[in-house]
């Protein structure tokens, strides 16, 4: 044996190995993590005693009616789930049979889970559903809108599966033009998924390439909930919602939903619909081509037949006709603002005159020579001081007596 030590025994001698309580669980846990069966199980049965740790990890009892084993997730297989597990819900997961030391119970530790029968599926989907929604993925402002003239689509499906053969039908018909690239993949199962995953990201890597394509669509045909679980993975809901091609998603009839519908772009009721979105009818473009053309013909003529009358127009009128008339008018207009401006010029002229007369007038009868022309003198000092009273001048003072036309000298004498 791998662990123990040997001892004699007290009574009879004989050597045995003895093992701690350690050492047996190791050699339990060697045991079944040895089997190649408990490697790798899947079991069903009810949540039961479950605890979701501030840690991230998940402890719960796995229990039908004949039995129970406990379980344990870690936190980074628990971040994968597509919905929170429940107290009684009833599942199926995957994983490996261990020992866990201390206690000596073995358990399951699961690495995978998925909700058993159709009440707990559909939990599952509105728990991620109103997760997602919350985080905003489902927000119409972040869908891209869908090209209106796809060069090349990329469709995400089974290539034996109707939904193919529909929409290469469809799209062969509205609109030749397109070309269609097809990613195989699995739509139903626990691999589908990652394969789906797998078609979104080979389609993002080839953008800058010749076989870029404009918008992509993803789906399958109808089924149950079961068929269709796969369209409802978080991994795929994450990978649609960062796609930075439009992507349109067409899962089942038109009755039903999955998460991949309310992240993508546009939802199409079914693949057949998916393929009407996803291209124009050609037919319908001819039409519009045909009233367009016929639009732009009649505008056109329309045009014409403006200009045509406007070039008759000018062809009949006077200018054209006789051209030294309307020169002759110029001509007499120019005589007219010729003998307008003459007038107004003199008319100006007298004006200022009569203007200049008035202000000479108004300045010579402030003018004191006017004044003194009309018998009056001006008494002064020798020195030019005016003298205006009689008090200010004394017996025998010499002033000058200005006239209009010359200035005396004179002495002043006694009062008369």
């Amino acid at each position: 044996m791998p662990y123990g030590r040997s001892s004699a025994s007290e009574n009879n001698g004989d050597k045995r190995t003895v093992l701690t309580v350690f050492e047996l669980n190791e050699y339990i846990r060697m045991l079944l993590e040895g089997n190649p069966v408990l490697k790798s199980v899947w079991v069903k049965g009810e949540i039961s005693n479950f605890v979701s740790h501030r840690s991230g990890h998940l402890y719960f009892s796995l229990k039908d009616e004949d039995g129970v084993i406990r379980a344990v997730m870690f936190r980074g297989q628990a971040e994968s789930l597509g919905f929170l597990p429940e107290e009684g819900m009833k599942v199926i997961l995957h994983g490996r049979v261990t020992l866990y030391g201390k206690t000596g119970q073995y358990q399951i530790t699961a690495d995978a889970m998925q909700p058993d029968g159709v009440g707990a599926l559909y939990i599952a989907f509105e728990q991620l559903k109103r997760k997602l929604e919350r985080e905003g993925l489902f927000a119409e402002e972040r869908k891209k809108p869908l090209p209106r003239y796809p060069h090349r689509i990329g469709v995400i499906t089974s290539p034996t599966g109707a939904a193919i053969r529909d929409m290469l039908q469809i799209t062969a018909r509205r609109y030749p033009l397109a070309e269609i690239l097809l990613y195989p993949s699995l739509v139903q199962g626990a691999d589908a998924p990652i394969q789906l995953i797998s078609g979104l990201k080979y389609f993002e890597a080839q953008k800058e390439t010749e076989d870029a394509v404009d918008v992509i669509i993803i789906g399958r045909g109808g089924g149950s909930i079961e068929d269709l679980w796969a369209f409802n993975d978080e991994r795929l809901a994450r990978t649609v919602a960062a796609s930075t091609i439009p992507v349109i998603s067409a899962v089942g009839h038109e009755t039903d939903f999955t998460i991949c519908d309310f992240v993508s772009d546009k939802r199409a009721p079914t693949p057949s619909a998916a393929a009407e979105l996803a291209v124009p009818d050609a037919a319908t473009l001819m039409r519009q081509l045909g009233n367009l053309s016929r639009r732009f013909e009649t505008l056109l003529i329309s045009d014409i037949e403006r200009k045509r009358a406007r070039v008759y127009e000018m062809q009949t009128s006077r200018g054209l006709l006789r051209p030294s008339h309307a020169i002759d008018e110029k001509r007499i207009m120019l005589d007219r603002l010729s003998d307008r401006l003459e007038t107004a010029s003199q008319r100006a002229a007298e004006r200022r005159a009569a203007e200049l007369r008035l202000i000479a007038e108004r300045l010579n009868a402030l003018n004191p020579l006017a004044i003194l022309s009309r018998g009056y003198c001006a008494v002064a000092r020798p020195d030019g001081t005016i003298c205006t009273k009689a008090e200010s001048l004394s017996e025998n003072d010499v002033v000058l007596l200005r006239f209009s036309d010359a200035e005396k000298r004179a002495r002043i004498e006694g009062d008369p």
